[in-house]
């Protein structure tokens, strides 16, 4: 099943508008949000052209169809802007090299989730992560656009235990129960890093399940330099952080389907997924196998611990050749970063609590400074539903 034809043209037939949990905008909000957009798009690329023209279309676009469709080329600089204005991300500095994936003929559940595995096969590209993003079909006044619900293309399970325990990822514990409820069967020897289905919802399908195929997951078994023993804690972790469940909005148009990733800075794997007490919880049991003084807070022996954790990541991912970065060196890079955009004339938003990263803050040049937190468009958004979905498995965008 193919996409409903580009804004302009008439919805198709057994389509008709559907009540959607997102509000819809009046005309003028998308009037000024595409003049907006536009605005930027031809002040910015030289060969886009003149403004009026595009602008007139546009406009008469959006008072035919409540909507309009950006050009490939338009689509391609909002999405990248996008990336260059999301306040959370520390690594922005190579936001011109994102590789767009014009998918917006694509709105089934089926083609979505295949596309998306191919997603995680073509970034991965051997190891050197490619920056990318897959632009799904967007809303319109006559059809909604397709949800993704999990909150990245891959995630690990986590199973309910007899003692209350997870075993896996806690934080997808309700998450996981949803989708065992929905028909889907973990491997008979559960483990702690099994990877859950992709979740596609469309208005006409509801909810369907993907299993992920194993070409298109690539892992990174965790060892340590010097400490033979972690390996034994068979760790691992998935090469490519392809955030699924944001939307993007570009000029008053929303895509709800739009993955992306970069690569991984090493601490959101050693220092936040595979240390925080509400996730896999390692840090004390490595200080307990490191042999460290655990009965007083004072000996640092959580410091300790967290330092080999993420070294163990880092060297990991080094040694079987998949791009990473740590945190010192993101971190100046992010300062390049701000540099670029003060001599291009742009503000660049940033959120300190997520650009500080989350071990050794104080030793990173991001820490000592201020930052404008104002949200900026092109811009990818958060919905409440959509985390809602992401960690409880419902309730469908489309009841």
């Amino acid at each position: 099943m193919r996409v409903a034809p580009p804004p302009g043209h008439p919805p198709v037939p057994g389509h008709p508008p559907v009540s959607r949990s997102e509000p819809e905008l009046d005309l003028e909000t998308v009037r000024a949000a595409a003049k907006e957009f536009l605005e930027l798009f031809h002040g910015e690329d030289p060969h886009a052209g003149p403004l009026e023209p595009r602008l007139t279309e546009v406009l008469r676009e959006i008072d035919t169809t409540g909507t309009y469709w950006h050009t490939p080329e338009e689509l391609a600089f909002g999405a990248r802007v996008a990336w260059r204005n999301n306040k959370r991300c520390i690594g922005r500095l190579y936001w011109h090299s994102l590789q767009v994936r014009d998918l917006r003929t694509v709105s089934d559940a089926g083609g979505v989730a295949a596309h998306c595995f191919e997603h995680l096969r073509t970034a991965h590209n051997g190891g050197r992560i490619r920056p990318m993003i897959s632009v799904f079909a967007p809303e319109t006044p006559s059809r909604p656009a397709p949800r993704i619900w999990n909150e990245q293309l891959i995630r690990y399970a986590g199973y309910e235990q007899p003692d209350g325990r997870a075993l896996g990822d806690p934080r997808y514990r309700a998450f996981t129960t949803k989708l065992i409820q929905r028909g889907w069967q973990p491997p008979e020897r559960r483990s702690a890093f099994d990877v859950l289905p992709l979740v596609v919802e469309t208005v006409e399908e509801g909810p369907r399940m993907f299993q992920l195929p194993g070409q298109a997951v690539h892992e990174v078994p965790l060892e340590h330099p010097e400490l033979t023993w972690f390996a034994d804690l068979e760790l691992r972790w998935h090469a490519v952080p392809v955030i699924s469940n944001n939307r993007l909005v570009i000029g008053g148009v929303s895509y709800p389907a739009a993955p992306f990733n970069g690569w991984y800075m090493g601490t959101e794997i050693g220092a936040r997924n595979l240390a925080d007490s509400d996730r896999y919880d390692m840090v004390p049991e490595v200080a307990a196998r490191m042999g460290l003084d655990t009965s007083n807070e004072a000996t640092l022996w959580r410091d300790q611990a967290l330092v080999e954790i993420n070294r163990a990541v880092l060297h990991s991912f080094h040694t079987n050749g998949v791009t990473v970065t740590d945190h010192h060196t993101e971190s100046r890079r992010f300062l390049i970063h701000l540099e670029k955009e003060a001599r291009a004339g742009r503000g660049c938003p940033a959120d300190w609590s997520w650009i500080v990263p989350p071990m050794s803050g104080s030793q990173t040049p991001v820490f000592h400074r201020y930052y404008d937190s104002d949200n900026q468009v092109p811009n990818f958004v958060n919905d409440p539903e959509a985390a809602c979905r992401a960690l409880r498995g419902g309730p469908p965008a489309f009841p």
